[in-house]
């Protein structure tokens, strides 16, 4: 069996799909999922006492402690959902870091979610640079720390860009030895690699449910549980109160005082049984496919004439960035999804690593692990066909 299979999007669509970093496609057990809480027992959580509503507090909840034993948190309440991985970074921006830290320390090969909340709030940041191969500089990490003691790092743990995976441990290793928190951003992580926080001693973690294959507009941030009393919501209201008078609120504990308003709940129960799917699937035969594929992919993009990479295969995953001499990204995405490719072409909303490169954009092949060899053949035949056009 294929794993396409499992997926109806590639019953009902000829397109060879990779844009896997944008998001990825749903299994059938979560669509399934989304429908039968909509047309069987739609109702609000943590609220009303009959039985559909607790089916819905029981099976939202459910997928907190799936989350919890997905990436090895040590407690539910650690577990808090937001819409996604801009929202929970903003969350941490907004509800711990403001007014706490003087600088924040990031990579050069964040994505804009993880630059512009800094920016907005007014907290400084440092930039650790990247060796010629888009590497880590762990080095000039070091000497930022050393300078920057008790800051707090916020940092990718895969390239949206580039597919590049950081050492998150031996990153969290050095800012721990010098005071600093350590903010995990896994919109690209989690459906490639697992991810244990506890072994990789990270503080803080903001998890994507799209790009897991879960459904779009739900999310996680992961918090140490010491870290908890020291986080006050930025948003309050309906669910997160223990007692109100008019004098005075008493907020419930977490993760309840965070998740103000009514919660995307389909999304949250689809959210749960995507990564049931994942573990049912199992991490090693995912990594294994996609390390088939991505290597599958280079070898043969190397074949092509005038390619241009701006880094190789070695410590990454997921996504390819590269550009063709002479001829734009973007006129090439143009073509190639004439012939039925969906990938990705342009700044991929990491504009200053670009221009750090000295260019405007790339060409991105993003794969998961339901890709096959004969989708990297129909890429290589277009993108020969569009090259082939663009230089006549």
């Amino acid at each position: 069996m294929m794993y396409k299979d499992y997926f109806p999007y590639f019953k009902n669509s000829n397109i060879v799909y990779l844009d896997n970093a944008a998001t990825t496609q749903k299994p059938q057990v979560v669509i399934d999922e989304i429908v039968n809480y909509y047309s069987s027992y739609c109702s609000n959580t943590h609220r009303s006492n009959h039985g559909n509503a607790n089916k819905a507090t029981q099976n939202y909840e459910h997928t907190r402690e799936v989350l919890k034993k997905f990436i090895n948190a040590k407690e539910k309440h650690e577990i808090i959902f937001t819409k996604g991985v801009t929202e929970s970074i903003n969350f941490i921006v907004n509800s711990y870091a403001k007014n706490r830290f003087k600088k924040v320390i990031i990579s050069s090969l964040e994505h804009h979610s993880n630059i512009v909340p800094w920016q907005i709030a007014n907290i400084d940041f440092e930039v650790v640079k990247c060796n010629e191969n888009l590497d880590f500089d762990y080095e000039d990490f070091e000497n930022i720390l050393k300078e920057n003691p008790n800051a707090l790092v916020s940092i990718t743990h895969i390239s949206n860009a580039f597919g590049k995976i950081h050492g998150i441990k031996r990153i969290t290793n050095l800012a721990h030895k010098y005071g600093a928190k350590v903010l995990v951003d896994g919109a690209q992580s989690l459906t490639h690699k697992k991810t244990d926080v506890q072994d990789l001693d990270i503080d803080f973690l903001a998890i994507s449910s799209h790009k897991t294959f879960g459904p779009t507009g739900v999310g996680a941030i992961y918090i140490k549980e010491n870290l908890l009393n020291d986080i006050l919501p930025y948003q309050t209201g309906g669910a997160t109160i223990n007692d109100v008078t008019y004098e005075r609120s008493i907020l419930l504990d977490s993760p309840f005082k965070f998740e103000a308003g009514t919660q995307n709940i389909a999304g949250v129960i689809g959210f749960g049984k995507a990564i049931e799917f994942i573990e049912e699937l199992g991490y090693e035969n995912i990594e294994k496919k996609e390390i088939e594929i991505y290597t599958y992919l280079y070898e043969e993009l190397l074949k092509i004439d005038d390619i241009i990479f701006y880094s190789d295969i070695k410590n990454s995953i997921g996504s390819l960035s590269f550009n063709i001499k002479n001829i734009m990204a973007e006129d090439v995405g143009i073509l190639v999804d004439k012939m039925s490719i969906a990938l990705r072409c342009g700044h991929h909303c990491a504009q200053p690593i670009m221009k750090s490169l000295g260019i405007e954009g790339t060409i991105r092949v993003s794969i998961a692990f339901y890709n096959e060899k004969e989708d990297i053949d129909k890429l290589i035949i277009a993108l020969k066909k569009a090259i082939t056009m663009l230089k006549d």
